[in-house]
């Protein structure tokens, strides 16, 4: 489980100099592809100078540049990888004990990794706009990660009014897509073989002034190019399939961050969900 670009970005922003913030604005604008040019197409995209590409690129822990670009084109292998081409970590002749060797090692190791590049600050943002009361709160994500919009909506919905979760359908996506606005917050989950529908729906959202809350893995969906907020989780998995237990993870300590903003509110609402619950209960 290799340092994304990405992830070095982050872990060394807030010592940037101007001129360096200015590249990385850039190349997480265009994400990786804004890095497999040469130094000076970077320098040219960013309005800076080649030597200030170099430095740069330095400063994430690069020998070089052609360092920093080999770890990009396995950044853009990695992305495209499907279960038919990840490895699983054991084999059909494995042990049981193995296998669960195996997964306590992977998972800790995500969860680990996750919250090591968690960008604070845009942590901070995303629970700032949730928690805003003049705003509505919409999950959605792709074939998959619409477990997750799901999940965080039962949580959401138990602290604060105006949160649902969006389920593409003919019917019901064109009359979300009018009523999007400035008031809403979309919060999108979409992880690598990134689902076009949802990146596109993402990027209408975003055009209509509504603020993008992005869920995604290191490797970064193309949503994050337009996104207010990123915050990406490691996906890896002992089996060829991805994992949700770091996404899952992240998920709740969002719920949990928004919980203890909210306070009284949040408390009250709980309460009075409490007693409607019982309320149906009894006259069932």
């Amino acid at each position: 489980m290799g340092t994304t670009v990405a992830e070095r970005v982050r872990r060394v922003e807030g010592g940037l100099s101007p001129a360096e913030r200015k590249i990385a604005r850039a190349l997480t604008a265009n994400y990786p592809a804004a890095g497999l040019e040469s130094a000076s197409g970077l320098a040219a995209q960013a309005g800076v100078s080649a030597p200030t590409v170099v430095r740069f690129v330095a400063r994430l822990g690069f020998d070089g540049y052609r360092h920093f670009q080999q770890s990009l084109r396995e950044e853009v292998q990695a992305r495209h990888a499907s279960p038919l081409t990840l490895a699983p970590v054991i084999g059909k002749d494995s042990p049981t004990s193995e296998l669960v060797e195996a997964a306590q090692h992977v998972s800790s190791a995500t969860l680990d990794q996750t919250f090591a590049a968690l960008p604070e600050q845009e942590f901070d943002q995303a629970v700032g706009l949730i928690c805003d009361p003049a705003k509505r709160i919409a999950c959605f994500g792709g074939r998959y990660s619409q477990l997750l919009a799901e999940y965080l909506d039962l949580h959401l919905r138990l602290l604060r009014p105006g949160t649902f979760v969006h389920t593409a359908t003919p019917g019901r996506d064109a009359g979300f897509r009018l009523d999007l606005s400035r008031r809403d917050v979309c919060v999108v989950f979409d992880f690598r073989r990134y689902q076009d529908d949802t990146v596109q729906l993402a990027r209408y959202a975003h055009e209509r002034g509504a603020k993008v809350v992005l869920f995604t893995d290191p490797w970064l969906s193309p949503v994050a190019e337009f996104a207010d907020v990123v915050l990406p989780a490691r996906v890896e998995a002992p089996s060829p399939f991805d994992s949700i237990v770091a996404p899952l993870a992240l998920v709740e300590a969002l719920v949990a961050a928004v919980h203890a903003r909210l306070g009284p509110a949040a408390e009250e609402r709980m309460r009075a969900a409490e007693e409607a619950w019982r309320g149906e209960a009894g006259t069932s």
